[in-house]
């Protein structure tokens, strides 16, 4: 579902830096669910499974630094 209007005004954020704030914050989220992910596979003794999502979690971390540099970027008026 595409909107036309801008919806910042109910949030007080543009639609593009709002969507920025929420992609980091979702990175982040993955990657300390990815932690207990990682230790439930450790357990297990899954290296394997560990592994993926050590990946999954060096992937998240990142998105949020990629995220994180566009968005300081934008909020010092770059």
């Amino acid at each position: 579902m595409t909107s036309e209007t801008e919806t910042g005004g109910v949030t007080g954020t543009q639609d593009k830096d709002y969507n920025l704030i929420w992609y980091v914050e979702a990175c982040l989220s993955n990657a300390l669910r990815l932690e207990s992910y990682i230790q439930d596979a450790e357990r297990a003794k899954d290296t394997e499974v560990a592994d993926l999502f050590r990946k999954a979690q060096a992937d998240s971390r990142k998105g949020a630094e990629l995220g994180k540099g566009l968005l300081r970027a934008r909020l010092d008026g770059g």
